[in-house]
């Protein structure tokens, strides 16, 4: 027995219990708390001196949840356009892909997940470079953080 639910909004958050009657030995139930929750993206801004390593944290105030038991990903916008730069899988945890054009050879994936880049150029002024932890298809947590270069 299954118990679909559409539109799901925070209202729905509560107990929910199934029951149903069986021969000879009666009525059975179960119970099952549902909690929802919003959906929650926390924005950042990092300053980096030009040339130097920028180093960005995946979720910064995640720290009960281990983030390798999930499907990551980290993307750069700017410009209207958004490209990912680097996607890690937890059935590989030591392997990752790094298909950016633009990123290809400055960026790479730090301990905790943080994303690596070196060295920083004026060209990285002003965009945004965003986590997606994706814990199960419809629960996706993301964090994002605009960086800001500055000349020595």
């Amino acid at each position: 027995w299954a118990l679909h639910l559409k539109n799901v909004t925070v209202s729905l958050s509560g107990w929910y219990e199934c029951s149903f009657t069986t021969y000879p030995y009666g009525t059975k139930a179960a119970e099952i708390q549902l909690i929802v929750k919003a959906e929650e993206e926390q924005h950042y801004v990092k300053k980096v001196q030009l040339n130097q390593t920028l180093e960005i944290p995946c979720l910064e105030d995640t720290t009960s949840e281990n983030l390798s038991n999930y499907p990551l990903k980290w993307l750069v916008g700017g410009n209207g356009r958004e490209e990912e730069l680097v996607t890690k899988d937890p059935s590989c945890p030591a392997v990752y892909r790094n298909s950016s054009v633009l990123y290809g050879q400055r960026v790479r994936l730090g301990l905790n997940n943080t994303l690596k880049i070196f060295p920083t150029k004026i060209t990285d002024d002003g965009r945004v470079f965003s986590c997606h932890v994706v814990y199960h298809p419809e629960r996706v947590q993301k964090s994002s953080t605009t960086v800001r270069v500055f000349g020595k």
